[in-house]
């Protein structure tokens, strides 16, 4: 049979059998290994190269799908849980050190082991780059990764059994709703009583121009009327204020006196219109220095970044891809659109050249290689895409290479790199499985078990008792570090609270980047020492 024909098969019956679920788990596209490694078991080939693609591919999608969470991950509020997630996969690298010297395993794999128990394929691919015969640790691998699965489901559920309804009910009911009534953007009538801002534009008012809050309509003869460019306070001046209550409160102690009624009025459909940033004249800028309100008469309510909706500030810099919500007059918005560079179609095409040039920089900086006394280390194949992903998914746009794409096209990217690389993987150490399980047999279970159950209790008490993390947030966050999905979805099955998610949202880019860099340093390290 043909090589392709082969590839093509193995691929087709991994994703078949990866989207089978028993007892509410299912492998995806991860099941094309297991596939693989049956079929290489019995002597089959596939064309060469296709694995060496898949996987730049792959690792280059994953950074630019983390780079616009992992670099303010650690910076925001979210430092947390982006530390967590970097401790969890510290002690799974030091559990594996320990498993390594203590049952002497070789160092590929070990490494392998950690991977699959971390259930981390861009860190399969990661140590794979980096080793001569990533035989052994696709072995490891396909040991470790169900039990890497099942553990943190099971882990999940028990938390669940043994916790006290006090500890989950606030953060799923109560609390939560709290917050969102907090956090969700709502629009609330400010009547102007303060004598120190009368003749004063809304950008000369300091708690205004710093807040992320804006007055996007005045009251005039009782009708609710876009923000005149020329607009100046005046007593008894009825505004409409947007923005989260938290803030709408804090500036209308300033302006005057916050009135009850909420979402009384709505926007009318020709004075307000979504665009889309493409054009240079904006992106790059900060509203204040923009100056869209007094130059084109027109107020940026809201922003759709990265999949989250934000009311802006002065300070606030326009990104390229950025989805501006504006409110004017229908005029103003008319003449905004062309100079905004309002193409939707720029963000539903796939630059194909900047994906060639990200992923043949990313290359090139993968076999930049760093002498560290006799010690060798290098970004590889992997390191060097991912992180030049990273690098483009923050900025989204460098020059003339773009770092956003469309959801449906990365998906595409993603899953057939991944699905090209598994399957050659696989096929290579497919005829190996059977003399590194007669070798090593059950101890690469009880590694692959000690590998995952350690940076588990770590996490779990380290959010517990050392940051003080609800339930909800320490579970979320614990499956973050330990890159596992289903977790994740075991979690959110569970309960209504959005902490989870974003408790995971923050921790999971850091771990996977983390995973993915330490991985090759501890194969080097392990055959080093």
């Amino acid at each position: 049979m043909s090589p392709l024909v082969v590839l093509l098969c193995i691929i087709a019956a991994g994703l078949f059998i990866g989207r089978l679920s028993i007892l509410g788990i299912s492998f995806g596209t991860s099941a094309i290994l297991f596939v693989a490694l049956l079929v290489g078991h019995f002597g089959w080939t596939i064309p060469d190269g296709f694995g060496t693609l898949g996987l730049a591919l792959f690792v280059y999608c994953v950074g630019i799908s983390a780079g616009p969470t992992f670099f303010r991950g650690l910076a925001s509020r979210g430092k947390v849980m982006a530390c967590l997630g970097a401790m969890i996969v510290f002690t799974g690298a030091s559990v594996t050190w320990c498993c390594a010297k203590l049952l002497d395993l070789p160092a590929d794999l070990a490494g392998g082991l950690m991977a699959g128990a971390m259930t981390s394929t861009p860190a399969l691919g990661a140590i794979s780059e980096s080793v001569e015969d990533p035989a052994a640790v696709a072995v490891g691998f396909g040991v470790a990764y169900p039990i890497g699965i099942i553990s943190v489901v099971l882990f999940v559920q028990l938390a669940f059994k043994w916790a006290s309804a006090e500890s989950i009910a606030p953060a799923s009911s109560s609390g939560d709703s709290a917050a969102t009534q907090d956090t969700s953007i709502q629009r609330r009538m400010v009547e102007i009583v303060n004598p120190g801002i009368v003749g004063k534009r809304p950008s000369q008012v300091e708690v205004l121009s710093n807040s992320r809050c804006q007055i996007s309509r005045v009251l005039v003869q009782s009708r609710w009327t876009p923000t005149p460019p020329d607009y100046a306070f005046a007593i008894g001046d009825r505004v409409m204020l947007l923005g989260e209550y938290s803030e709408i409160a804090r500036v209308a102690e300033t302006l005057g006196v916050l009135h009850a009624e909420e979402k009384a009025i709505l926007d009318a459909d020709h004075e307000r219109k979504t665009v889309v940033v493409t054009s240079p004249e904006i992106y790059g800028h900060s509203l204040k220095t923009l100056r869209l309100r007094s130059r084109y008469g027109v107020t940026v309510a809201r922003i759709r970044r990265y999949e989250i909706e934000f009311v802006p500030s002065s300070q606030t810099h326009i990104l390229f891809g950025d989805r501006l919500t504006l409110v004017g007059e229908s005029a103003n918005l008319a003449k905004i659109e062309p100079i905004v560079g309002h193409r939707p179609r720029t963000l539903d095409e796939t630059d194909l050249l900047s994906v060639v040039i990200g992923i043949a920089i990313g290359i090139f900086v993968g076999h930049a290689e760093l002498d560290l006394e006799g010690l060798t280390i290098s970004l590889g194949i992997a390191g060097g895409p991912l992180m030049a992903g990273l690098l483009l998914g923050h900025f989204r746009k460098v020059g003339p290479i773009r770092g956003a794409f469309p959801p449906a096209a990365m998906l595409l990217m993603t899953e057939a790199g991944l699905a090209l690389f598994l399957a050659d993987a696989g096929i290579k150490a497919g005829k190996n499985v059977g003399p590194v399980l007669a070798q090593h047999g059950l101890v690469l279970c009880l590694a692959a078990l000690a590998i995952v159950c350690f940076p588990l209790l770590v996490g779990y008490c380290m959010a517990r008792f050392g940051f003080g993390l609800s339930l909800l947030q320490n579970l979320g966050a614990t499956c973050g570090g330990m890159t596992s999905t289903p977790g994740l979805a075991v979690l959110t099955g569970s309960t209504e609270s959005s902490q989870p998610v974003t408790s995971y949202v923050a921790a999971y880019p850091v771990a996977l980047v983390m995973i993915t860099i330490l991985g090759p340093m501890l194969v080097e390290i392990l055959n080093w020492m």
